[in-house]
């Protein structure tokens, strides 16, 4: 089996291009490539992987050249350089490493926050001038200050714990923060409206999302507490720039430290000139440690995803670890199978899909399951769909797709329970995976089966009446092609009967029609897997 192929198209740790290598991965160092997109977008097919961060930009053009290309690696937070639905509907995962330069990044806002507090970079300016203006900076102290955390997460949980050493009283706003987790933290979760009444420093923390652009607007700054000194590390855009420097000009806010802006490189900016505004160029990550530490998280998760199937932080995936994967491969398989399966006999225009998890399989990650079984759903009508891209693609045609967990599942271990919906009828298929590690099919519509799925398979609807085996193995021995296994079940005796024939090739169509002219039969059909 041929290694996995790797570019890494920006400055990169050689710690982590040896971490490829180490680990039997063929990586091609190329730093400087990301600058020039036309050749990248000549050479993106012939690798599996691509490792980055903030100079390549992975555009829908390097995208659709990358025939090969399964996973995006960004040694850092921040994925604007990526074109996430371009790289989703292709099929590629796209990770980052969060955790990589949180403590470098928490770590710049506290010393943002130093030095607008003691104006320490004016005061520098000043005195290296030889100017001695001892008196005209007159800071505060932070002791005792009331700071106010919008986003308490990962990086924002760790200035939490650094403003509490410092004495400082700390309040948050997060919806996602908890209760329990305040607590242990020793903040006090607030809403917005009370930490901007309260605050005397502000920090922000939060992903840029539609609902937190511009989370302090104009109308936001006017209800924050008079003298109010505010640090963005996080992300440009979270904050009005110009409804800043009309604020700072007023007086109403006494300072400001801004680490990101709106558009960067920041050449130009409204907070720019003004006295109480401290500015560095995205600084956040830059320390030696968070190089180092972003670059080697960023090889060991491609690597893992690449050799053993385990996706660590992505950003359009579910997360599946090492000792995950092993257990969840047989079952993504069947779901697959399962949505396969039911898409090739839906011959009209899907409504909702449902899937149900019973048993252990419940307790596994649904998600990365979900996509596999509307994955197989699709592929037949759509074909250039995979796991990655299904639940996207379901959302653009207007499927709904609606998850069920059970604990228990009946008479077997674990089941997955495949339902479409359409305009004209709702027909389910159930399938397992036995302790041989096979996927099979253990009820079609309510018919009680039990059929290993096969490259090519005949399904035959017909009413339960005597002769119709004979005759159908008849016409098959006929045409010269061979049995390899026949599953049956009905609902009861002269009800609604199923046959689910495994053979050793694919049939003409002519014989599917002269299946389909048996007496008592109502569909023959050649499914494939």
């Amino acid at each position: 089996m041929m290694a996995p192929r790797v570019l890494i198209s920006d400055k990169l740790s050689p710690a982590a291009v040896q971490i490829f290598k180490d680990r039997g991965i063929d990586v091609d160092f190329q730093p400087d490539l990301g600058k020039d997109k036309d050749k990248l977008a000549e050479v993106i097919g012939n690798y599996d992987g691509l490792a980055i961060r903030s100079a390549t930009k992975v555009t829908p053009k390097i995208l659709e050249n990358a025939a090969r290309l399964k996973v995006v690696g960004r040694a850092g937070i921040g994925v604007d350089n990526v074109d996430l639905p371009a790289a989703t509907a292709k099929g590629v995962i796209v990770m980052n490493t969060p955790f990589g330069n949180s403590i470098t990044t928490a770590e710049h806002a506290i010393a943002m926050m130093f030095a607008l507090a003691r104006e320490i970079p004016a005061a520098d300016a000043s005195t290296q001038a030889g100017k001695w203006e001892k008196n005209r900076f007159m800071g505060v102290e932070l002791t005792g200050k009331t700071l106010g955390i919008i986003g308490c997460g990962n990086i924002g949980s760790i200035v939490a714990d650094r403003a509490v050493g410092l004495r400082m009283k700390v309040i948050a706003f997060d919806p996602f923060l908890s209760p329990e987790r305040a607590v242990d933290l020793g903040v006090e979760k607030v809403e917005l409206e009370d930490l901007l009444a309260r605050a005397d420093f502000i920090t922000l923390h939060t992903p840029l999302t539609e609902k937190t652009k511009n989370i302090l607007s104009a109308e936001n700054l006017a209800k924050t507490k008079k003298g109010v000194r505010i640090i963005n590390c996080a992300r440009g855009g979270l904050v009005d720039e110009v409804a800043l420097r009309a604020a700072l000009d007023s007086k109403h806010v006494a300072g400001a430290a801004f680490d990101v802006f709106t558009v960067e490189p920041a050449e130009s900016n409204p907070l720019f000139g003004h006295p109480n505004v401290v500015c560095t160029p995205h600084l956040g990550a830059a320390t030696t440690e968070a190089q180092e530490n972003v670059a080697l998280q960023v090889a060991e998760q491609m690597s893992d995803y690449l050799l053993d199937g385990a996706i660590t932080n992505a950003i359009n995936f579910p997360s599946i670890t090492a000792e995950e994967a092993p257990k969840l491969t047989p079952f993504v398989e069947l779901a697959e199978k399962l949505g396969s399966f039911a898409g090739q006999l839906t011959d009209t225009d899907i409504k909702t899909v449902r899937i149900t998890y019973e048993g252990p399989v419940a307790e596994l990650k649904v998600k990365a399951l979900t996509s596999a079984a509307v994955a197989g759903l699709l592929r037949p009508a759509l074909q250039d769909v995979n796991v990655v891209s299904a639940p996207s693609v379901a959302k653009e045609r207007g499927i709904a797709v609606e998850e069920t967990t059970r604990a228990t599942s009946g008479d077997y271990e674990s089941l997955i329970t495949v339902t479409v919906v359409t305009d004209k009828y709702e027909r389910s298929v159930t399938g397992t995976v036995f302790a041989d590690g096979q996927p099979r099919m253990v009820n079609i519509k309510g018919i009680k089966m039990d059929a290993e799925f096969a490259p090519f398979m005949i399904y035959v609807t017909n009413e339960d009446k005597p002769g119709f085996i004979g005759a159908f193995a008849g016409l098959l021995g006929e045409a010269g092609i061979n049995i390899a296994t026949f599953a049956l079940g009905r609902h009861a005796e002269g009800g609604e009967a199923i046959a689910l024939v495994s053979i050793d090739g694919a049939v003409p169509e002519a014989l599917l029609a002269t299946i389909q002219a048996l007496p008592h039969v109502k569909q023959a059909k050649l499914v494939q897997f």
